[in-house]
Order: C-alpha cells, then sequence, then structure tokens
C-alpha cells in the first residue's frame, strides 16, 4: 500500500470539504428553502464519502513510474534466495527482504535485495528456492517491480 499517498489523499479532500462546508454554512444555507437542510447536510456528507473511496482508490494505484515499467520493461524471473521478515502490515501480510538471484534473458544475472509486502494469501509463493515473474528498467537494472 502506498500509505504516504493516501493519507495526503484524504486530507486534501478533507480540506476540500471543509472548504464546500464553510461556503454552504457561511452563505449557501441562507437562500435555500425551508425544510432542506437536513437532506443538504445528507447530500454534502455522501459527496464526501463518495470522494474519499474514490480519492483511495486512486492512491492506492502503483505509481506511473512502476506502470510504465510493469508494460516496458525486460521480462526475467528472479529466484528467492533468502527472506527475512521485517515487519506485519495492517492488513495482514508481511514486510519482507528478500534477497533474488535476477536472470533476464540475454544478459548475465545478478543478485540483488527488495523490500516487499507479501500478502498473507501469497506467503507460500515467497520462500527461498521459488521463483517469481519480474520486470527490470532497460535503462536501470537496479529497478524491478516482482510480478507474483
Amino acid at each position: 500500500m502506498f500509505h504516504e499517498r493516501i493519507v495526503r489523499t484524504v486530507l486534501t479532500i478533507t480540506v476540500g470539504y471543509l472548504i464546500v462546508m464553510a461556503i454552504w454554512l457561511g452563505w449557501l444555507v441562507q437562500h435555500t428553502p425551508p425544510g432542506t437542510v437536513p437532506y443538504q447536510i445528507g447530500g454534502l456528507l455522501a459527496a464526501y464519502g463518495s470522494a474519499l473511496g474514490l480519492g483511495m482508490m486512486w492512491a492506492d494505484r502503483p505509481t506511473r513510474a512502476d506502470r510504465k515499467l510493469e508494460r516496458r520493461g525486460l521480462e526475467g524471473w528472479a529466484r528467492i534466495e533468502s527472506t527475512q521478515r521485517l515487519a506485519e502490515t495492517a492488513d495482514h501480510g508481511q514486510l519482507t527482504e528478500l534477497r533474488l538471484a535476477l536472470t533476464v534473458p540475454g544478459e548475465e544475472s545478478y543478485s540483488g535485495r527488495v523490500v516487499y509486502e507479501v500478502p498473507a494469501s501469497m506467503r507460500e509463493r515467497f520462500v527461498p528456492g521459488r521463483t517469481v515473474p519480474i520486470r527490470v528498467d532497460p535503462h536501470n537494472r537496479d529497478r524491478i517491480v516482482l510480478c507474483p
């Protein structure tokens, strides 16, 4: 998960909502028909909830650079040499340091290390000796994306 991006998104949407609420309370509510204020509040809360949901979906997407690497990177594979669990994540995954033997067809093999959040449902795929598909940046071999 991209926690920093999600926090920034939630803060931005909340600040925008507070601005809209200030405008509504300071000016618009005085010009509305009597008896409609509860419905307007409900509509504003629904809009805030919808904006939060859409914003969090958008913020949880991979970065543009990662999406480009997944589309245009060189295909390869990595053999997991060792794993070290670093921490438990909020969604019951494990932040894990993986030591990898990286292979890209047509190039010399090399080793590397990556810190990856392993979801609980995929733990059996990230054990030493297993092979996972990867994409490697053609201009920077140190930049890889795991494609499990």
